[in-house]
Formats: C-alpha cells, structure tokens, sequence
C-alpha cells in the first residue's frame, strides 16, 4: 500500500479509515491516539473567538443515526485492535456526543480501561444559548487489549517532569486524570486550523506517558497532524490516515515538513 506522503519516520494514508488500518500489517503498532468524528455538525451553532458560528464542520462530521455511528466506531477500532502490538495502547478523544458509543465498543470487543481521563480547557468557548452549563471539556479514554497486557506507563515522568502549563499538576505529585491545557496555541494554526485540532501539549503528555522512543504512533483521523507532530519530536515514528485531502495537503504535510526541518537544524547546529 502506498502511501500518500512519506518521510523519514513517518507515512501519511489519504483514504477511508478501516480499509487502510485493514490494509496495514497485524500487531505493528505500539501506540494509537484517535480523536474520529464527533458528529456534531447538524446546522446548529456555537461560538467561536466571540462569534457565532456554524457547528457544521464538514460530511465527515454528519450523523448517520445512533446505529450508524455505532457500527462505525465499532468497526474502526475493531481494525485499531488487529493493528496494535499486545501490549500495546488505544487513546480515544471525544465529547458526550461520541464518547459512550466508543466506550461500548471497547467493553463490547473485551478491551481493558486504564484510565478515563477529563481534558479541562481553561480558554473554552462560553456557551450562547444560556440553556445549559458551558461545555469546557473533553474525555479522553485509555485502553489494552485485555487486562493481562503489560502497558507501557512512564509513572516517573509523569509525576516529576516539568508540567508547566498544567496549573492542577502539582510538583513531585502524581499526576491526576484531570488535566488543565489550554486548547491550540496561535503558532499551532500557522497554517490554518482544523476544525477539531487538539494541542500539541495533549499529545504531549499522552505520548510521553504511553510510549518509548522509536516506538510507532498511528492517529488514524490525523487531520491537521499535531499527533505526527509531537511523535516525531519526541523521536517516535508516525503513521496518520486521513480522509479529507485538503487536511493533509494544507496542514498534516507543511506541519510535519516544519517538524522535521527544525530537527535537522537542531541536529546540524549542535555538531
């Protein structure tokens, strides 16, 4: 299978999620973080930098029914199982809109919960219909393939690495499963924002936490690339699949292009 884009240590798939992962070798993964569709965009609205906007984000994001999107969270990380090492480990991203089916269908396929995990924003966007508390965070699970997997965990880190821009982790103490980072950062959207882009201190921390240098992180819903992004700096090897072209091209491929210059630079400057 070839890919849409390559580079050292890293390999973009533009195409439909499950034949790709389908299509990838079995048990070659130590490490997957996705963040798929919320399902959100159904012509209401939100705020946005102040604004009132479209939620609309795009056909990707379009409900199917309850049994629809179901099936396909079931079936999208039924293929993440085949593909992840035995002791490998699943983080899924959503919101209460998404969240639970992916919950189901790890309890129904005898996957084992680490961790939920509540991503508190600090900068959420306030809430304009004044009907319901302000929505300021998402939930992260944490799952093995079955509870005799022996994860990775890199416990010393996580309690005594330098965690600034977290204000709930306190020095030397474990870390907790609430955190408090802040959503992208300007320098993140240089060349535009995804409409669900994640931080680059997230995915910071989950792969720090999760995995080892050298090890293969795959997001399948990769997006804007911020997954890829950290992995690579972080000396982790990346494979992102995407279905929307125009992601990739505009901001997965530059962003990584970015990452990778910046390390031979790094590399050439401390000779």
């Amino acid at each position: 299978m070839k890919p849409y884009f390559s580079d050292t240590g890293i390999r973009l798939y533009l195409g439909d999620v499950i034949e790709v992962l389908n299509k990838l070798p079995e048990e070659s993964v130590d490490l997957i973080f996705a963040d798929p569709p919320y399902n959100l965009s159904n012509d209401g609205f939100t705020c946005h930098a102040g604004r009132r906007v479209s939620v609309n984000k795009g056909e990707w994001d379009r409900s199917k029914g309850i049994e629809e999107d179901f099936q396909f969270h079931y079936r999208w990380i039924e293929a993440c199982k085949r593909v992840l090492k035995p002791n490998g480990t699943l983080w899924i991203s959503g919101t209460y809109h998404s969240i639970y089916a992916c919950g189901f269908a790890l309890q129904k396929q005898g996957w084992h919960l680490i961790n939920d995990i509540c991503w508190f924003k600090p900068n959420a966007s306030p809430n304009l219909s004044c009907r319901m508390f302000t929505a300021s965070h998402e939930t992260l699970l944490w799952a093995k393939k079955n509870k005799k997997a022996k994860h990775t965990f890199n416990y010393d880190l996580m309690k005594n690495g330098k965690w600034d821009d977290d204000f709930l982790k306190k020095p030397n103490k474990q870390m907790r499963s609430v955190w408090a980072i802040s959503t992208p950062k300007n320098r993140e959207k240089r060349y535009g924002k995804h409409p669900t882009q994640k931080p680059e201190a997230l995915l910071k921390r989950v792969i720090l936490a999760s995995s080892n240098e050298g090890d293969i992180v795959l997001d399948p819903f990769c997006g804007s690339g911020t997954t890829g992004v950290v992995a690579i700096r972080y000396k982790r090897k990346f494979i992102g699949i995407d279905s929307e072209k125009k992601y990739l091209d505009e901001l997965a491929i530059p962003r990584l292009k970015d990452e990778i210059n910046q390390k031979v630079l790094f590399n050439v400057s401390s000779i």
